[in-house]
């Protein structure tokens, strides 16, 4: 029973620690995808050159995307004129980290880390994608940017409020929660000398990282807690820094999208210069910046006397515990489903969040004739009211990197 209270002590504590610096970043996060059009990014990432790479990456660094949320955004940019190298750039940049992640990481690892992940990120990002416009540079033909219009109809408080406060919130709050749990047993059960001891060496450890995070999907918020309780127990920065960049960047779903729709060589790029980098970047922090240890954590000092925290921590971790109850409990009720007669339901596998309903719902919509569309990642269906063929609807689902499991 002691050991339960211990771990509820270290998770409500972390989530003290992070709770108004979450909120603010999901803020963030709503204004960006409220005040920023997609076909205002394309528009800078079509040409297979320096700049359309570094804008990419610049351009990913502060939007709230998963590695599974970042994929159909990059496809779809892709397909409407944005070049190889400035997809695999976004692709690469972008989960790794976001405007909520980088609060995120200041709530627990200081101002340093918060600006180190970014960096990283941009050239991780920047280097992908010049790589990639030297083996496979050529541009898609450019297309208008349809699915903005279903976008533009809503009002700005759905767009800033509602997707900051319950869509992207429901996107990675299971993720999030996962995270603060792992980082509450990691810190109740490892003991504080296995970095010192039986895990002391700096390149087994970033190994490690690498070899765990490859291949699983993390999310870049929920990470965090993971990684500090990490640094905490005393592990070498450079092997946090691995599991902070190679695990959210990608993971097995990712790779295997990418494989099929831009290419088995774009693909093994986009793997192998994320494992490089990873470790390149690791070892440059644990050279050079070696100043990033335990010393560096905001919560080095404070994480084991959580009645310093201040009310207003309390206050935020209480109305972030109801806003993630609200939309755990949301996803537990059933889809909206459509009244019309002339309704038709697909099998369609691969959506995990809310971008992947929004990615799907859009590019079916984009087929015309269509006059609602209602996706689900928990049942894995789509209805569809409106005259559609159902091959349109096999390759329109596809492009996006879904797997069309047949009209139901």
């Amino acid at each position: 029973m002691e050991i339960v209270k211990e771990i509820i002590f270290e998770f409500w504590g972390l989530l003290v620690e992070m709770a108004p610096y979450l909120l603010l970043g999901f803020l963030f996060a709503g204004l960006l995808n409220g005040l920023i059009p997609k076909k205002y990014i394309v528009k800078h990432l079509g040409k297979s050159n320096f700049s359309s790479v570094v804008k990419a990456a610049i351009f990913g660094i502060p939007l709230p995307l998963c590695s599974c949320g970042v994929i159909p955004t990059g496809i779809s940019f892709r397909d409407h004129g944005a070049s190889n190298g400035a997809t695999i750039s976004f692709l690469t940049s972008t989960p790794q980290t976001g405007v909520d992640s980088i609060l995120a990481t200041y709530s627990l690892m200081n101002w340093p880390w918060a600006v180190i992940k970014p960096i990283v990120a941009l050239f991780s990002g920047v280097i992908s994608g010049l790589v990639v416009n030297q083996v496979a540079s050529e541009v898609q033909p450019k297309e208008v940017f349809k699915e903005e219009e279903a976008s533009d109809k809503k009002g700005w408080f759905d767009r800033i409020f509602r997707y900051a406060f319950i869509d992207f919130m429901s996107d990675i709050s299971r993720w999030l929660l996962l995270g603060l749990f792992l980082a509450a047993l990691i810190a109740v059960f490892i003991p504080d000398e296995l970095f010192q001891t039986s895990l002391s060496d700096p390149y087994l450890n970033m190994g490690i990282m690498l070899i765990a995070s490859i291949p699983v999907y993390v999310c870049a918020t929920g990470s965090i807690p993971i990684a500090a309780t990490l640094l905490l127990k005393g592990m070498n920065p450079g092997a946090v820094l691995v599991f902070l960049l190679a695990g959210p960047a990608t993971n097995l779903a990712t790779i295997t999208v990418i494989w099929k729709s831009m290419g088995k060589k774009i693909a093994l790029i986009y793997v192998g210069g994320l494992m490089i980098l990873s470790i390149f970047f690791g070892i440059i922090i644990d050279q050079f910046f070696g100043f990033l240890d335990l010393d560096s954590l905001a919560i080095a000092e404070g994480h084991h006397n959580h009645e310093e925290i201040s009310v207003f921590g309390y206050i935020m971790a209480s109305i972030l515990s109801g806003l993630l109850i609200f939309v755990e409990v949301k996803k537990l009720l059933p889809a909206k489903k459509i009244k019309a007669i002339s309704v038709k339901k697909f099998k369609v596998e691969g959506m995990t969040c809310n971008h992947c309903k929004a990615s799907v719902e859009n590019v079916i919509f984009e087929l015309g004739n269509v006059k609602e569309v209602v996706a689900d990642p928990n049942s894995d269906t789509v209805q569809v009211d409106g005259e559609v063929d159902e091959e349109a609807v096999k390759k329109a689902v596809e492009s996006r990197g879904y797997q069309y499991k047949g009209k139901l």
